[in-house]
């Protein structure tokens, strides 16, 4: 394997120390102070859209609103942390209902980037004509790559600031169905290859457009073997999870960190897609049956309360409070095993620790 040089990066106007995203998580995972805190160190911050709100008194009654302005509130904070640094980033989930007026608002608020995942962001481009926010999808292929970017051009004369690229080894909803999970012709590295060997092809007619790998990245030999295949960088979730600075409770993070790749299992979602997840009590409960929701706040496009196997808000809000019996508990595929949990600073350096 080369040695790869550890080098300042740039993505439009911005400079990053280290090229390094870390993942959107919701519910509630990475909000403004793990966002802040890795944008502060010179990485891109993510706060993950999803149901942001659901900390506040009218979450049920005034969804959207709620979400709006916890949004804001979690930006605030993220920027007071990072003082200028890195890049501050929102996860926007394509299969949420409402998800023009989320990217909308965002725009508003001069959000550094819109990273969009769970679907292809086709019309990305118009919902933010007139600002000068960055966007990035997150595909699983280069032919999804293919399509956004020709699409993108052809449309709106706009490409990706930067692409996340995502296998299937990653935690939460995944872009694969359940026989790619376990086909290694679908691994990370392959795809890697595959998107670099798309974007250099093609340089002469798009530019040269950085890309982020990810999924089941959590060790520096990870990191070192994705950017020797091309990448510029890469995109890490559930490292962060097990920092002081994560936005969920010590119970959630108790969890992640007692988990193995034993106690993981790929699960149906009502958003249509597979997730990897902890197997909690939840799971064994949902693979029994249907757990019918008790209210809906409309939040997915693909779920119809009347038919969905369980709410996936009602699960997601009872894992980032730390309820193991009745939480989804998302996780990527190298679980947590025991790792202590440390800094974000400690967890970004030792990610690049094997870079030159």
């Amino acid at each position: 394997m080369k040695s790869i040089k550890l080098k300042e990066m740039k993505i439009g106007k911005f400079s990053l120390k280290y090229p390094i995203i870390q993942g959107g998580m919701g519910i509630g995972i990475s909000l403004g102070n793990l966002a802040g805190s890795v944008a502060r160190e010179g990485g891109v911050g993510v706060i993950s859209m999803v149901d942001i709100g659901y900390e506040e008194k009218d979450f049920y009654t005034n969804t959207i609103e709620a979400n709006k302005r916890a949004f804001r509130k979690e930006l605030q904070k993220a920027r007071e942390i990072a003082k200028g640094s890195g890049i501050i980033a929102v996860n926007i989930m394509r299969a949420i209902n409402n998800f023009e007026e989320y990217v909308k608002v965002a725009a508003e608020e001069k959000i550094d980037a819109i990273i969009v995942g769970a679907g292809l962001p086709i019309n990305l481009p118009e919902l933010v004509k007139g600002s000068d926010v960055m966007i990035a999808p997150i595909v699983s292929s280069a032919r999804a790559l293919r399509l956004i970017i020709t699409k993108w051009k052809n449309s709106y004369q706009r490409l990706p600031d930067f692409i996340v690229v995502e296998g299937p080894r990653a935690g939460g909803h995944l872009g694969f169905s359940k026989e790619e999970v376990e086909d290694e012709q679908f691994s990370i590295q392959n795809i890697t290859k595959q998107v670099f060997e798309y974007l250099k092809s093609n340089e002469s007619i798009i530019g040269k457009i950085p890309f982020f790998s990810a999924g089941g990245i959590n060790s520096p030999e990870d990191v070192n073997e994705i950017i020797s295949l091309g990448a510029d960088g890469v995109q890490a979730a559930t490292p962060f999870i097990l920092t002081n600075e994560c936005d969920a409770s010590d119970g959630y993070k108790k969890v992640i960190q007692q988990s193995t790749k034993d106690d993981l299992r790929i699960m149906k979602s009502p958003v249509g897609l597979i997730g990897r997840a902890v197997n909690t009590p939840f799971l064994q409960k949902i693979s029994l049956g249907r757990i019918a929701p008790t209210r809906c706040i409309d939040c997915i496009q693909a779920c119809n309360p009347k038919t969905t196997i369980y709410c996936i808000t009602e699960a997601l809000i009872n894992a980032v409070r730390g309820d193991y019996e009745n939480g989804l508990f998302f996780c990527g595929a190298n679980a947590g095993n025991g790792k202590e949990i440390k800094s974000v600073k400690e967890v970004i350096e030792e990610l690049v620790s094997k870079l030159k």
